[in-house]
């Protein structure tokens, strides 16, 4: 994998939770944004696109709450937002440049979404945070990390996940004999409609051809994920 250079990672809102039951987690956003400069220091260009389950979840709290869909993913776009300003503080801090840029029109706290100017932060070493999902209702921060990988050309989106070290055959916390793949196609992934992303993100993936590398990212860095060394599943063609 060392010949990628431009990178999309897609990070569980629980990437910045620690071990809080719920907010945001000043330890865990260092140790994420340590292995993000990591990164972006040895020569990659850096889009990142965070979920927003450490904060809300608009498919489970929605109903609890009695709001509609459409309001509550709302919900959840605007805690990316949240995450999007602890994450880029946190970048700046380390001594990273980054940027954070939303689709959803919030001009006092992040620039406004253009593809153009996305392309010149990436091409300049800035690390871009990508906020405010795809600005619309039913799309989840999966189909969001597709988009922008598609969007800025990426050569790998990583997927880190916090509870599986890949993609299994059946759901490895439900069927402890779950049997993990260490590469799969894209087809495959489709046809067995293995749950480890929204379908609709693998589809658009595969139409660009962009491999996806999910990991566990308790127990592999980004750099490993992106080395020749093998850790988790590799999605691809």
């Amino acid at each position: 994998m060392g010949a990628n250079r431009r990178v999309l990672l897609k990070l569980s809102g629980e990437a910045l939770m620690g071990d809080l039951e719920y907010g945001i987690c000043p330890d865990a956003v260092s140790q994420v944004t340590e292995q993000i400069c990591e990164v972006q220091k040895q020569g990659y260009q850096v889009g990142v696109v965070s979920g927003a389950g450490n904060l809300f979840r608009g498919i489970q709290q929605g109903p609890e709450l009695g709001i509609d869909r459409t309001p509550a993913d709302q919900i959840g776009m605007l805690s990316t937002l949240i995450n999007g300003i602890a994450l880029k503080g946190a970048l700046i801090k380390a001594g990273c440049k980054a940027r954070m840029i939303s689709a959803l029109d919030c001009p006092k706290i992040a620039d406004s979404y253009q593809w153009e100017k996305v392309m010149s932060y990436l091409a300049d070493g800035e690390i871009v945070l990508f906020v405010g999902g795809t600005g619309h209702p039913y799309f989840t921060t999966d189909t969001n990390a597709a988009l922008r990988a598609c969007e800025i050309h990426a050569d790998i989106l990583l997927k880190a996940t916090m509870r599986v070290d890949g993609v299994f055959d059946q759901d490895p916390r439900k069927h402890p004999d779950a049997k993990p793949y260490s590469q799969i196609s894209f087809p495959e992934v489709l046809e067995k409609r293995l749950g480890i992303m929204d379908l609709s993100a693998v589809a658009m993936c595969m139409e660009a051809q962009i491999p996806i590398r999910v990991f566990n990212f308790h127990k592999a860095s980004l750099l490993e994920a992106l080395s020749d060394k093998p850790t988790g599943t590799l999605i691809h063609g």
